[in-house]
């Protein structure tokens, strides 16, 4: 993993988030208050405007940077939430040597990590840590249990999709969906759908190298 594959993933995930904005949108229109799609695509944005900036840089200083971007530039939870993301990978060690797809999966899930802490949520409160979490989980066992990497990327793909269609016969107890009570059963989270297709990207990208 390098910064420039970073900034293609980003690219690419900007392409998918954008063909499923109005899709985000309406979901969250139903249990939210309808910006998270706004919101995600403006970090997006940000993030792939970085590239003259950290091209050059270290992962770790290019991560920090990611970071304070979306921190600084996202409104609503979303840019606490994935700058704690980035923060927290950005301080991994040994980030200046290669870094293969074992290390990579251990920054991913310290951040989630520490995703899962700063926002007080876990799986089954109808938010994307339905997605995160269980995803998280699946990449650690599988590189624990050295499964092939490709394997292990089609596994993830499947157990973001199962986690975001979770949340659909769950009640949310977090954020304005919490509000609506048993009236937010029956609809999909708009966090966890976007959080799937992110993943799904990385990961389908992964698969097509």
């Amino acid at each position: 993993m390098s910064v420039d594959f970073l900034i293609k993933r980003a690219k690419e995930i900007q392409v998918v988030i954008d063909s499923h904005a109005l899709e985000i949108e309406k979901l969250d229109q139903e249990i939210g208050d309808g910006d998270h799609i706004f919101n995600i695509q403006r970090g997006i944005k940000l993030v792939i405007e970085l590239e003259p900036i950290i091209k050059d840089l270290s992962m770790s200083k290019a991560l920090n940077q990611i970071s304070m971007k979306v921190l600084s530039g996202i409104g609503g939870s979303s840019g606490a939430l994935f700058g704690t993301l980035f923060m927290t990978m950005a301080k991994s060690g040994n980030l200046d040597k290669a870094i293969d797809y074992k290390k990579g999966i251990e920054m991913f899930a310290s951040g989630v990590e520490a995703v899962k802490q700063r926002g007080k949520a876990d799986v089954g409160e109808k938010t994307m840590m339905d997605v995160l979490i269980p995803v998280a989980d699946c990449l650690k066992k599988g590189i624990q249990n050295n499964k092939n990497p490709k394997d292990l990327m089609r596994e993830a793909i499947e157990t973001a999709e199962k986690g975001m269609l979770s949340t659909k016969n769950l009640l949310a107890t977090k954020g304005r969906a919490s509000f609506l009570g048993k009236r937010s059963i029956g609809h999909i989270d708009p966090g966890a759908r976007s959080s799937q297709l992110m993943i799904k990207t990385v990961c389908t990208s992964i698969l097509n190298s």
